[in-house]
């Protein structure tokens, strides 16, 4: 689809807003990207463009977006560009601090770059996904007009290298020890904790130190393992006791954050109830539904797959150690396990357990093990 009010390249405005978004159905599957050019002051379209490009990772299509929006730009006569997007690995790897690692984004990435060496000045700024909600419906038709057509079948493996033999996953896994944080004031409770920045307690912190002496005994894990965490406190204080015990550093990453449960954070399951019972039965039933002012366990798979995504490409063959919440856990193993979203309602997650699953190259995944919380005995 190409939409351009302002028929006439070099009539534009000097400045411009790129917002460029990408995905795929399956990763990779039926693909597509949107890119939409802004009127910076106004907010005024002045191009559109979305397409769908056949099976490709959600990264592929995010690149696609965006040089499809810094062409659009330069047909417009732009010199200064602001590119918004909520793929913080594009974001990152265009403003130059983060390497192009993955061979399949490297060609896509110089490309971004050349075009955009045609304007005077362009920056890159990460945004919520909800901020992005023109890209992102853009990129959804455009993978909706791929979706009917017949994916591409996967050849038969031929000298499969991988533990889980049973499933026919080739190459060397990504594995992911996911790792929940140890007990809260409101876990001790029982109280929906999403958002709310509250600390371990002292046994929170015996559970985390107990499960950093047990993760620091495995295979593969030294002062180079990464550990990436929830940026709230009691994920980073029980990433930390790893840390200690490993020699290693802990670095934070918002994709990683428990579900905003919006007014309802603090409340008991009670309570909640209580407070708005038809709301709350619908909440418990479709898992599109967001906690009022809060956010849909949709939403988090969403944004946890995209953080997902991200990690297999800067972490691709090693093992990582992933310290988080319940719902992020929870969909992480649900990607593994390739379910829908009643696993969400139907596995339980304890205190400071240990869950492993690994990501292979070509799509495939195993999961290794799930709520293991033998350390605390």
């Amino acid at each position: 689809m190409r939409r351009d009010p302002r028929p006439h390249p070099g009539v534009g405005p000097v400045k411009v807003l790129i917002e460029a978004d990408g995905g795929s159905r399956g990763n990779p599957g039926p693909a597509g990207y949107g890119a939409v050019v802004l009127d910076p002051t106004t907010r005024e379209v002045l191009a559109e463009r979305a397409e769908g490009i056949g099976v490709a990772t959600n990264n592929v299509a995010e690149y696609r977006g965006l040089i499809a929006g810094l062409r659009a730009a330069a047909d417009l006569g732009a010199d200064t560009v602001e590119v918004r997007m909520d793929s913080k690995l594009v974001v990152e790897q265009m403003s130059g601090r983060w390497k192009v690692k993955h061979p399949a984004m490297q060609p896509l990435a110089q490309e971004a770059r050349a075009l955009a060496k045609h304007f005077t000045a362009i920056t890159y700024t990460w945004i919520p996904r909800e901020r992005n909600k023109h890209a992102d419906r853009l990129a959804n038709e455009a993978m909706d007009t791929q979706a009917g057509e017949p994916q591409r079948k996967k050849p038969e493996p031929q000298n499969r290298v991988s533990p889980a033999r049973w499933s026919g996953a080739q190459g060397a896994p990504t594995k992911l020890l996911l790792l929940r944080h140890g007990q809260t004031p409101m876990s001790v409770d029982r109280r929906y904790s999403g958002r709310g920045d509250v600390p371990l307690t002292a046994l929170g912190q015996t559970q985390a130190e107990a499960a950093a002496r047990r993760i620091a005994k495995l295979d593969g894990i030294d002062a180079d393992t990464p550990i990436i965490a929830s940026p709230l406190t009691r994920a980073k204080q029980t990433a930390e006791a790893l840390a200690t015990e490993t020699g290693g550093t802990v670095e934070t990453h918002p994709g990683l954050l428990e579900t905003d449960f919006g007014d309802w954070e603090g409340l008991t399951f009670t309570e909640a109830a209580e407070r708005d019972p038809a709301l709350h039965s619908r909440w418990l039933s479709d898992t599109s539904i967001p906690a009022p002012n809060g956010e849909s366990f949709d939403a988090v798979h969403h944004r946890v797959r995209k953080t997902r995504d991200e990690l297999l490409l800067r972490y691709a063959d090693r093992t990582l150690v992933i310290v988080s919440h319940v719902t992020p856990i929870k969909s992480l193993l649900r990607m593994g396990l390739d379910v829908g979203p009643s696993l969400l309602f139907r596995l339980h997650l304890d205190l400071a357990s240990l869950s492993i699953v690994e990501f292979y190259p070509d799509g495939n995944a195993s999961v290794r093990l799930v709520n293991d919380i033998s350390h605390l005995s």
